[in-house]
This record gives structure tokens, C-alpha cells and sequence, in this order.
């Protein structure tokens, strides 16, 4: 097929049979030996049908594929013959599987990335490898795994209700916390995911000051945030199940490590007075959050070369939740803490 597609278009209209075929000429030959007279001639394969004949004028007119496609009355049936990658994924074993992601065909397929972010490029040239140094732990060869201990409660077997019960949750947990997993170099904790959300219960009176929230936001993550709701009623607030009262979204990739680059480098230092971040915030599965007031959400550039655009009594504040791939809130705190995040106070582990 290679060598075919170096041919032009007339010879690629003939048929295979005369591309084939082949002119013999009956110029004669001298060979020194009888190896040099097995040899294939030379110039047999230069005189062949693909150099030397070509095709004859009513050929040529017949020879119209544009022609055809415009007479065509129905289009050819394309998504039939066109590969469409499975819309399930039905495990490992399945003989058929989707295409990488980096794949133009995958339904997940997403250009890019078009940049690469400098505190992300940091994590993957320096952090990455000093973490994995510093949580290192030396297990000698032959020692048996720690064994898990037991989370789940079990029945008293005080009535006959409870024989063949399945084992009870912790007591106060509505679900279990995560096992805290070793890092190895398979599992180094990074950033999944940064939500940025906010609550305006002054929109519900005065809608201007959820279009300002929402206009604030979307100059800070660059993508269109979506409006919440509120899931109960306060009467004391004036606040009703369903009105419209916050803004929230979620950057993911390199958006996330932009974002938290301009916090550390951008925000963090300009805050007046600021300790830095409680060190008992988390959910004890490797997920932190932390907030910044109206005041010091002006610090942001995005939302300072461009004050006069926003009443400055509308500017809100927000809430920002890291999601991170750690197993316990000590790693993710470790993780910021390399990104430069300051934390004080007593740590909970």
C-alpha cells in the first residue's frame, strides 16, 4: 500500500491486474557468469506498465470522482464504516477496549495541554522526588504487613435479630475515613482537583449581587460558574429552600495548579497580618479548604486591574476546597506545604 501511494491519480485508477502486469523487452544481455545471467534484468523493472503507459483520453473523461459525488442523489452510509469507540468500558478482558485518552477518536479525548504550569512543572522535577524521600520508610526484607484493624462493629448477639447481621459502622461516622497508604513512587499524593465556591444570602433580596459573585468568579478560574441553591429554609434569614444564593466551580489539571500558584505567590503575601492556615482544617481524607474575605479576594490581579468594574460592597468572599489524591489529611498537608501554603497551630493527624 506504501508504493502505491507514491503512484499519481491516473495510475492509481488502473485496475490491479494492469498494474501487474509487465513489458518485456528483448534487448539482449551480456553476463559475465552464469550467477550474474540468474540475476533479475534490470531493466524489466524499469519498463513496466506504471512508467511507460498511461491512460487514453476517453479514459480520462470517464475518470471523474467529483462528478460522481455531485450526481450522488443519497450520501454513502459513512458512520458504518466509520470506527466509533465503545460507549462502555466493559473491563480489562473485553476484546473490545477504548483508545487512550490521548487519542483524537476517545470520547474523552480533550486537546491539549497547551501550557504547562510552573508550579506544576516544580512538583514533577523536585517536590515529587523529595516527598517520596521524606515519607521513605525502611522495611526490612521478610517482615510481615501490618495487619489492618478491624473499623466496623460488631453485634452483641443480645437478640436473635442480630445473627447473620452485617458488621456495624463506627459509632458518630456517617462513612468510614480512608487508610492511610504508604507513598510509594506509584502513589505520590498530587492536586486532582481545587472547587471554589461562594455564598451571597444578600442575592436572594438584590439579584446584582449574585451577577457580581458570578463575574468575580469567572475572572478568577476563566471558566462560567454555576449557581447553587439553598437546601433549607431559614426564617430568620429570610432564606427559602431553592433561592438562588452562591456561585461555585471547579478547575481541574493545570487550571488547579495556576490557581494555587497565584494564591501562594500572589495573594498569601499581600495578606496583612495573616498566620496562614489552621493546620486542623481537612476531612480526614486528604482534602483541605480554607476562605478569603472580600478584602483580601481584591488582592487577586485578575480582580484588581480591573476594580472599578465591580462595586466594591458586592465583592464576596469564598471558600476554596483542594482535592488531593493523599489518603490522609498529614500527607495533603505535607503535599501544600511544599507548594509553599503556610499552615499553624496544633496539627491532628
Amino acid at each position: 500500500m506504501a508504493s502505491l501511494r507514491g503512484l499519481s491519480r491516473p495510475a492509481r485508477s488502473l485496475p490491479l491486474s494492469q498494474l501487474c502486469r509487465r513489458t518485456y523487452t528483448t534487448t539482449p544481455t551480456r553476463c559475465a557468469s552464469s550467477e550474474a545471467a540468474a540475476a533479475p534484468d534490470l531493466n524489466e523493472l524499469e519498463n513496466t506498465t506504471l512508467t511507460h503507459e498511461q491512460l487514453r483520453p476517453e479514459e480520462k473523461k470517464l475518470f471523474r470522482p467529483w462528478k460522481r459525488a455531485a450526481d450522488r442523489t443519497t450520501q454513502l452510509p459513512g458512520q458504518k464504516y466509520k470506527y466509533h469507540p465503545p460507549k462502555y468500558n466493559r473491563g480489562p478482558l473485553h476484546p473490545i477496549q477504548s483508545p487512550p485518552a490521548s487519542d483524537p477518536v476517545a470520547r474523552d479525548f480533550v486537546p491539549g495541554p497547551f501550557n504547562l504550569p510552573r508550579l506544576k512543572q516544580t512538583f514533577q522535577s523536585t517536590i515529587a522526588s523529595d516527598i517520596m524521600t521524606l515519607t521513605y520508610k525502611h522495611v526490612p526484607p521478610g517482615t510481615p504487613p501490618k495487619e489492618t484493624p478491624q473499623r466496623l462493629r460488631e453485634w452483641d448477639d443480645s437478640s436473635p435479630y442480630h445473627k447473620n447481621r452485617g458488621l456495624r459502622g463506627p459509632r458518630g461516622a456517617p462513612v468510614l475515613p480512608l487508610l492511610e497508604r504508604d507513598i510509594t513512587f506509584n502513589n505520590i499524593p498530587e492536586i486532582k482537583e481545587i472547587t471554589i465556591a461562594t455564598y451571597v444570602p444578600e442575592a436572594i433580596k438584590n439579584p446584582y449581587n449574585l451577577i457580581v459573585a458570578r463575574s468575580v468568579m469567572l475572572a478568577l478560574t476563566g471558566t462560567m460558574p454555576e449557581i447553587t441553591k439553598t437546601k433549607a429554609n431559614v426564617a430568620q434569614w429570610g432564606i427559602r429552600n431553592g433561592d438562588k444564593a452562591g456561585v461555585k466551580t471547579t478547575l481541574y489539571g493545570n487550571a488547579a495548579y495556576e490557581f494555587l500558584d497565584r494564591c501562594v505567590h500572589l495573594v498569601f503575601p499581600r495578606i496583612k497580618d495573616w498566620q496562614g492556615i489552621k493546620a486542623t482544617t481537612g476531612d480526614s481524607s486528604g482534602n483541605l479548604s480554607w476562605g478569603f474575605t472580600p478584602e483580601e479576594m481584591k488582592l487577586f490581579p485578575e480582580v484588581e486591574v480591573n476594580y472599578w468594574l465591580y462595586p466594591a460592597r458586592m465583592i464576596p468572599g469564598c471558600r476554596i476546597f483542594v482535592k488531593t489524591t493523599a489518603t490522609s489529611d498529614r500527607q495533603a498537608r505535607l503535599l501544600l506545604q511544599t507548594f509553599g501554603v503556610p499552615f499553624y497551630g496544633p496539627i491532628r493527624n
